[in-house]
């Protein structure tokens, strides 16, 4: 059998280099963000601390008055419980704001000029960067979940769901991620990137499931909350946590007992991750160096 030619070897050694860079360009971008974040660790106390704050807070002052609203609408379970996986997806709704902070201030110091004239593949960026924030994410959920059972919390399906709420939790934070980058992009502007993300935080956040059932709600609200990805996020995580169907805004019974409430709810997250995804990818890959100049 002969021996490859000098061409042939040459061939193979940039296919080899070209299926690597995609790979290769994620890693280098998960861990430089890593890094970045412990360097810099007080964005991430800040978005960790207001929903600990939330947790502490409504748990102490309203645990009482809203444990009949919450009993009437999933009998036999404490507010802490039922808080808990509300507060999961605030964690992700306020780090995930970070991410867009985190592209301007690249912007701003002229990194993202340096990432945009690089080889680099740009969706691996883009990803690499993402798997970052899915990362700090995931602890800072999983924070949460142990201060909630130190509560009185309690996660009906032991590990298993406290692992299933944390990837609710990651599936959530993907579509405001990439919404926080893509106003990043756009804005090119710190406080324009923080004050847009920050305007929907809390109404996303109290017009829906996440405090009170919606049955106790006025009718407006439960109209808004049908619509509200947060409610997808939080029913299908407080459907882990107690071990039931609790899906408010979507019935099936395809799936069989808690599914029912865990599966309908991730699809939604996961179309409009795709879909937020695509945009925040397309925005990156039309940026230049002259637009960020």
């Amino acid at each position: 059998m002969s021996a490859p030619s000098a061409d042939e070897s040459t061939t193979s050694a940039q296919d080899a280099r070209m299926s690597n860079s995609f790979v290769g360009d994620l890693w280098v971008n998960f861990k430089r963000w890593n890094l970045k974040a412990v360097r810099n660790p007080f964005v991430l106390v800040v978005s960790l601390v207001q929903p600990i704050i939330f947790l502490v807070l409504f748990t102490e002052v309203f645990g009482n008055v809203a444990g009949g609203a919450v009993n009437q609408g999933i009998p036999g379970i404490n507010y802490e419980t039922y808080l808990v996986p509300a507060i999961a997806i605030q964690v992700a709704l306020a780090a995930a704001i970070t991410s867009g902070v985190g592209l301007v201030n690249d912007i701003e110091n002229g990194m993202f000029e340096k990432v945009l004239v690089s080889p680099m593949n740009r969706t691996a960026v883009f990803l690499g960067k993402t798997a970052a924030e899915v990362f700090r994410i995931a602890i800072q959920i999983a924070i949460i979940l142990v201060l909630g059972l130190a509560l009185g919390a309690d996660i009906v399906t032991g590990v298993v769901g406290a692992l299933g709420i944390i990837g609710v939790g990651i599936l959530f934070s993907l579509w405001f991620v990439s919404f926080s980058n893509a106003l990043a992009i756009l804005t090119r502007d710190q406080e324009s990137t923080i004050i847009g993300a920050n305007l929907l935080q809390f109404p996303l956040l109290f017009l829906s499931s996440a405090f009170l059932p919606l049955e106790a709600l006025p009718s407006w609200i439960q109209t808004f909350a049908r619509i509200n990805p947060v409610t997808y996020g939080v029913d299908a995580a407080r459907s882990l946590i107690v071990d039931r169907d609790v899906m408010t805004v979507i019935e099936v019974s395809w799936f069989g007992g808690t599914l029912d409430g865990v599966v309908p709810g991730v699809l939604v997250l996961v179309g409009i991750d795709l879909l937020l995804g695509a945009i925040a990818v397309y925005l990156l890959s039309r940026a230049s160096s002259a637009d960020v100049a």
